[in-house]
């Protein structure tokens, strides 16, 4: 499986246009193709990824898929399904997500992507990441200057502190990565990319120029 079904695109966009749950319960069907389909890419994306990172060796699939429904206990939006298909790769599962790095899709209109790295992750493992790049940034700004890296993303993304965390200087010459509160990069996809034949490989090149991000931020713990 070298790309995405298109009808997978289709189905989750016209649940970000009919997001009900009549809706959803009419349209069953179509869901348990499309999570079908979009876990089968994960499988093999999973497969082929075991040849530079080993960590994600035997990975169940069905364990990286986001839920599609919505807890709106807790969320302002009260829609009950998401608008997106979510997968995470990440070591140990979601329990993990603010533990570890791992590498994520989304596939959604207009927002579509993969990225990777540190997100929201916990205050020991934040303070940790931030007190390496305090004390030698050299080893991070390797990564972030590699010809590859640059050629795949824009920089490290995530929110910032305003001005400095507490225990570092506003004035230290790398604050704006200091400052970050999460530290990934992202690679945006068109939204007919992953129907294209060549999205598996498109998708296992973004991975493999994520690795010596992730590996430096997990080397922080």
């Amino acid at each position: 499986m070298p790309h995405l079904d298109p009808d997978t695109f289709a189905f989750i966009t016209e649940l970000g246009q009919n997001n009900s749950r009549e809706w959803f319960e009419d349209n069953r069907a179509r869901y348990d193709a499309a999570k079908g389909d979009f876990t089968s890419f994960i499988g093999v994306l999973l497969m082929e990824m075991e040849q530079f990172d080993s960590r994600v060796t035997g990975m169940d699939p069905r364990r990286c898929i986001f839920r599609i429904y919505r807890d709106t206990r807790f969320h302002n939006i009260k829609a009950p399904f998401k608008n997106n298909f979510g997968a995470r790769i990440l070591v140990g599962g979601s329990k993990n997500l603010h533990r570890r790095t791992g590498y994520f899709m989304n596939i959604e209109p207009g927002q579509c992507r993969l990225s990777g790295g540190a997100f929201r992750p916990e205050p020991e493992w934040l303070h940790t990441i931030r007190q390496r790049i305090a004390a030698d940034s050299t080893n991070l700004k390797r990564v972030l200057q590699e010809r590859t890296f640059r050629n795949t993303f824009n920089g490290l993304e995530g929110e910032a502190v305003k001005t400095a965390p507490r225990g570092f200087s506003k004035d230290h010459p790398d604050i704006e990565l200091i400052r970050l509160k999460s530290h990934m990069a992202r690679h945006r996809l068109d939204d007919g990319a992953m129907f294209r034949p060549g999205f598996l490989k498109q998708a296992l090149r973004v991975c493999k120029a994520l690795l010596p991000l992730n590996e430096y931020l997990d080397n922080a713990h």
